[in-house]
């Protein structure tokens, strides 16, 4: 598929999309919640930084419209839902893995 040259607007669109991957921790909460949901407790403790910077990364991803959430009772969980996000991170994983 060819792609046209971009508009101005669509490009920072694109650019933002791809700076969403530029954060290390943004990276490893996206890889944990590809597998399955999790609340903020559980990324902090699976990636190792404090829930505080966890909320700071999710509220970031849910702007761009990234990752989606839900909530139960007072705990709030987050998932990919997109297929092209999930699979341009994934098609990025497989890329550094294989190199």
């Amino acid at each position: 598929m060819d792609l046209p040259i971009l508009d101005e607007h669509t490009a920072a669109h694109v650019a933002e999309l791809f700076r969403a991957f530029s954060d290390t921790s943004r990276v490893r909460i996206l890889s944990a919640i590809v597998v399955q949901e999790m609340n903020i407790s559980a990324l902090a403790a699976l990636v190792g930084v404090s829930e505080s910077a966890v909320s700071h990364h999710m509220r970031s991803l849910r702007q761009l419209r990234l990752v989606q959430s839900r909530r139960e009772g007072k705990e709030v969980y987050y998932y990919l839902e997109d297929p092209h996000i999930i699979a341009l991170f994934q098609q990025g994983v497989r890329h550094i893995l294989e190199n």
